[in-house]
């Protein structure tokens, strides 16, 4: 129904930043919220932050507040990502996923709450 594909990742040194760009296609009328999360290596994936459809309400993970932005282009259907000021620990596939659920608050957190995904793009760190 719903395709995800994200752009942007890459390498960069701490403190440097980088724009992730997530395009979705297809029956895009049904999602109510997307978001982006990180995986690192041996790690569970992890909420980053959630912009419902229209781009009137974020919610970010407090370790990347301050730090990171995400918004909309509703003309192009693309997410963003800007991320400032990143941290080697923040290394990591970074995926868009896309929800059809109305549920705000912590379920937008859940990994569950998603049922469209794009297949992550990788974001380097280096010290």
């Amino acid at each position: 129904q719903v395709q995800l594909v994200e752009s942007g990742g890459g390498l960069v040194q701490a403190g440097g930043s980088l724009r992730l760009s997530c395009e979705a296609s297809g029956r895009t009328s049904t999602t109510y919220k997307m978001a982006w999360f990180r995986q690192a290596p041996g790690k569970e994936r992890e909420f980053v932050v959630v912009i419902t459809w229209s781009g009137h309400i974020t919610d970010y993970a407090d370790s990347v507040k301050g730090r990171f932005t995400i918004s909309k282009d509703n003309t192009k259907n693309t997410v963003y990502l800007q991320m400032n000021s990143l941290k080697p620990e923040e290394t990591a596939v970074y995926y868009c996923a896309a929800s059809v659920s109305v549920n705000w608050g912590r379920p937008a957190r859940w990994v569950d709450e998603y049922t469209y995904w794009g297949q992550g793009t990788q974001v380097t760190v280096s010290s």
